[in-house]
């Protein structure tokens, strides 16, 4: 996982009118928390953060005020209609520490053939994991499976270190037969006297 940099700045304004100002400056007003700390109202580059939130569970390195912290995403709020950031909150963590976060399920391979459909019953699994360790995501073989099968949260391998957080009985994936239209009546009717 890569850790990435951003230059931060600790903001004493706030409501609406200071956080229309820094969105305008193309920058985005943040809050840092955890640790049981103070939270710390920050300003981020716009740009930078745009990029770095494409990767899933992206490490940030802050640099507030001179001091470097490590920080994961925990709520991103865009706006509905441009897609850009108006707000992101922050954990802090630390190296070594585990934190709970989703990971998206890959599939690999194809269904046995036939009419069959896969089912994403979760996208996402909820894992623990060490912070500066987060997979950003993990990958399950559906190669061969017919009907009635089904992958349960504890039959998708995981990285070394990362332990699920969730049931591991819980149905991840499965396979369906496809089911066919059936034609109206009327249809079929007016087919026959043809």
């Amino acid at each position: 996982m890569a850790e990435v940099k951003l230059a931060a700045e600790t903001r004493t304004e706030f409501g609406k009118g200071a956080a229309r100002r820094i969105r305008r400056a193309s920058k985005v007003p943040a809050v840092v928390y955890g640790h049981g700390a103070d939270p710390v109202h920050i300003t981020l580059p716009g740009h930078e953060l745009q990029l770095a939130l494409r990767t899933p569970n992206v490490l940030l390195s802050l640099d507030i005020d001179g001091k470097t912290q490590l920080a994961i995403p925990k709520a991103v709020q865009r706006d509905a209609i441009k897609g850009f950031l108006d707000h992101v909150d922050l954990l802090l963590v630390r190296s070594g520490e585990k934190v709970n976060v989703e990971v998206y399920v890959h599939t690999e391979g194809e269904l046995a053939p036939g009419a069959y459909l896969l089912e994403h019953v979760l996208s996402t699994l909820t894992v623990e994991a060490e912070a500066t360790h987060i997979p950003e995501s993990v990958t399950v073989s559906i190669q061969g499976l017919e009907a009635g099968a089904a992958i349960l949260a504890k039959d998708i391998p995981l990285p070394e270190g990362t332990t699920l957080a969730i049931d591991e009985d819980a149905v991840v994936l499965q396979v369906l037969a496809a089911q066919a239209e059936e034609a109206p009546a009327d249809a079929e009717a007016e087919a026959t006297e043809a």
